[in-house]
């Protein structure tokens, strides 16, 4: 039996050079039972993170990346390895697979067709009725759902704003609070202004009562120099920004939101460029 119910959260190492290799995925091991995978900018330029975790009973991946070939992105034959590998740690007769999305934007979602037929695994659609549905989040945008994966609990916080079925994802065991692309070291595009100062407030007051080590979102634009980012499409980014922001950010992200008032336009905050879509 594994024990998730010991002291949280459990940190890991983040001191990693996200940017190294020329393999399609960097595969990163955070801890024992969690993974941080980063598709590499050859392979698409916006080089999302994607995240995997294990629970006792079923693991959980978090998006499935940009690039739909499984052989220019080999997403499932890395997660079929990475989950025969923790097995092989740790015995069981049955193990299943959920695969879930930050949000539904393409970069997010293009490997999804690599699961299907896969036993024993559930791949959540991205629209907004399908993710309402398969997490019970009756009420969206408002509450917080919860996915135990077997003695493991990740929470799920409703998150449009970005995109209107966009969720976040906390994981009780490291205290990782997983953003997606509505916080991130980066431009924060910006559809619905409303509803994402909405998030950004719900998210502050959910972290308020939880352990929170990092925010880790789904990408890295910013240069180390604060205002600075990578034009879109760049694909060699030798002095990129660390992926882990703080839950502080989420109150400059709510103060941003309010100060910019949905006009259109790039607004630089430090560690991420607040884009107002639209006007």
């Amino acid at each position: 039996m594994i024990d998730f119910s010991g002291p949280t959260p459990v940190p890991g190492p983040l001191d990693v050079a996200w940017h190294a290799g020329t393999s399609p995925l960097h595969v990163h091991p955070y801890s024992e039972h969690t993974v941080i995978l980063r598709q590499h900018k050859s392979t698409h330029f916006e080089a999302p993170f994607l995240f995997l975790l294990f629970g006792a009973e079923r693991a959980l991946l978090i998006d499935t990346g940009a690039t739909a070939d499984p052989v220019r992105f080999p997403l499932r034959a890395t997660v079929d390895t990475l989950v025969g590998e923790w097995l092989a740690r740790h015995p069981r007769p049955g193990y299943g697979l959920v695969v879930a999305h930050t949000h539904g934007h393409g970069d997010h979602i293009a490997a999804d067709a690599q699961f299907a037929g896969r036993p024993d695994t559930t791949v959540v659609g991205p629209g907004l009725d399908a993710v309402i549905e398969a997490f019970g989040l009756k009420d969206w945008p408002e509450g917080y759902g919860e996915l135990d994966l077997g003695g493991r609990v990740v929470d799920l916080v409703p998150g449009p704003g970005h995109q209107e079925a966009a969720l976040v994802f906390h994981d009780r065991h490291t205290g990782l609070l997983l953003t997606g692309d509505s916080l991130y070291p980066g431009r924060l595009y910006v559809s619905d202004a409303e509803a994402y100062a909405r998030t950004a407030r719900r998210l502050i007051d959910f972290c308020a009562t939880r352990d929170i080590t990092h925010v880790l979102g789904c990408h890295i634009e910013m240069t180390t120099t604060p205002d600075v980012d990578y034009p879109r499409g760049t694909v060699d980014q030798p002095d990129e920004a660390p992926l882990q922001l703080t839950a502080g950010h989420l109150r400059t992200l709510s103060a941003a939101l309010e100060e910019t008032a949905g006009r259109p336009g790039s607004y630089p905050y430090g560690d991420f460029i607040l884009v107002h879509q639209g006007g």
